[in-house]
């Protein structure tokens, strides 16, 4: 990561994996410290139960998604399990301009995208404590069918390969104690280092093992 002054706006890259919980330690933030501004991202896909469009997501069609990647519309934008997902440039560069850190909730694909464009953001990642927790989430929050979560998991075994591009790793253990953490990374220059390989390893290894035996029973 570039150095860059403390009381300088940044550009925050939140990612993790789905059903980690990033969302609603964003909200603790955003509730509980001052001057950061939520960068809504935009997508394709449909709108879960008591999302709302404008603030969870700016909900779109591929038809409008695609006149805006067109129009460079985007800072960054991504295909993932098989919907769009994008970050609109403008509401970022305005909001820097005021001054503001802007926090970005997006996957590890837009990342490397913003990385590249960026390299003074911060790149920051939430998990959960354990696989079986991972799964224990997505499936308590109800809102998709199982082959759903299945494809989410799949995908997890993959971002668990992407993590050492990261600047920093956040255990989404209890929402106030990770909302903490990142603000303290933003504002106070403070470090979460990277998981060890052992972490990983065994992080990884019990996700295939969750990914197999949900294949077993059909889902």
């Amino acid at each position: 990561m570039t150095s860059q002054k403390q009381n300088e706006p940044k550009i925050v890259i939140i990612s993790g994996y789905s059903g980690c919980g990033k969302g609603t330690v964003i909200k603790r933030m955003m509730d509980k410290y001052g001057n950061y501004a939520f960068s809504v991202s935009m997508t394709t896909r449909d709108p879960r139960d008591q999302e709302i469009d404008g603030v969870h997501y700016h909900f779109v069609t591929n038809e409008r998604f695609e006149k805006m990647i067109d129009q460079a519309g985007f800072l960054e934008y991504a295909g993932y399990t098989d919907n769009y997902y994008g970050t609109p440039a403008a509401f970022v560069h305005e909001n820097l301009a005021a001054g503001r850190d802007v926090l970005l909730d997006i996957e590890v694909q837009g990342a490397m995208q913003i990385r590249k464009k960026i390299p003074e953001a911060i790149l920051i990642f939430v998990s959960t404590p354990s696989a079986a927790e991972l799964e224990n989430r997505l499936v308590g929050r109800g809102s998709e069918p199982p082959e759903k979560v299945s494809k989410r998991l799949r995908r997890a075994v993959e971002e668990s390969g992407e993590i050492w591009r990261y600047d920093h790793f956040v255990i989404n253990d209890t929402v106030e104690e990770a909302a903490d953490m990142i603000n303290g990374i933003i504002r106070e220059g403070a470090s979460a280092p990277l998981p060890s390989r052992e972490f990983m390893e065994t992080f990884t290894k019990e996700l295939i093992e969750i990914n197999e035996r949900r294949e077993r029973e059909g889902k």
